[in-house]
């Protein structure tokens, strides 16, 4: 598998705005207290925290408001949010220092790239994709942050028995994620098909929005398989 394109395709495109004067502070006065700097190497994920304690990785976290309201909720777990725009990111710093949420940390920057270099194999305890951008366009597709290579590099930075929560809005985009999961042999899906109910993970903004439109929510909540569930002659390749 090859992880150097010519042109990298992205899930996201840049259309920030500006940031308000409590964001910026946040970015230039908290994310030395509160946020990552990676410089392209796997990170010593442990080290990021002040205690030890399960790991998950959430991608995308937006505003930042769930994400805190999770992280608030489970004190014994710890959180690693990525986000590539800044006002989200500022926005989650300062909701960690309200809420002194010592057990979340930031990182600005572009997820895929993170868990392709900066997650170790089998470092995670969990994975959260909550209301990825649908790219509703067939011709848009490729851009979708769920692919099967993606869903491959996941598997293998989950520890056995690691969860993969994802969550979208748009059906068309559940039935794609779900077709996925469904073909790759590192996932089991206890519900056989969309989770009965959203889990911890609390209302997103995004959610709302799209309730409003009318759209219906679904949650795909998977377990990593473990060895001892691998059918015979079973194997697997190290994913980078």
């Amino acid at each position: 598998m090859s992880d150097t394109p010519l042109r990298p395709i992205r899930s996201y495109v840049r259309r920030e705005g500006r940031l308000t004067s409590g964001q910026q502070r946040a970015l230039d006065e908290l994310y030395p207290r509160y946020g990552v700097r990676w410089d392209g190497s796997p990170l010593d994920l442990p080290d990021l925290f002040s205690r030890p304690g399960p790991i998950t990785l959430d991608i995308g976290f937006g505003s930042g408001e769930a994400l805190a309201e999770i992280a608030a909720a489970h004190p014994d777990r710890l959180y690693l949010g990525v986000e590539v725009y800044r006002a989200g990111t500022g926005q989650l710093l300062r909701l960690i220092e309200r809420h002194q949420l010592d057990n979340l940390r930031v990182l600005l920057g572009d997820a895929s790239e993170l868990l392709r270099w900066g997650i170790p194999t089998a470092s995670l305890s969990g994975v959260q994709l909550f209301f990825p951008d649908p790219w509703p366009k067939k011709r848009h597709h490729k851009r979708r942050m769920v692919q099967s290579e993606w869903l491959a590099r996941v598997a293998d930075r989950l520890k056995p028995g690691g969860m993969l929560h994802m969550a979208t809005d748009w059906a068309e985009y559940a039935e794609w994620m779900l077709a996925l999961t469904d073909a790759d042999p590192h996932f089991l899906n206890p519900h056989g098909g969309y989770a009965p109910s959203a889990g911890d993970r609390p209302q997103t903004r995004f959610e709302r929005r799209g309730l409003r439109k009318g759209h219906g929510v679904f949650d795909l909540i998977l377990e990593r398989e473990t060895p001892a569930l691998r059918p015979v002659g079973y194997r697997t390749a190290r994913v980078t």
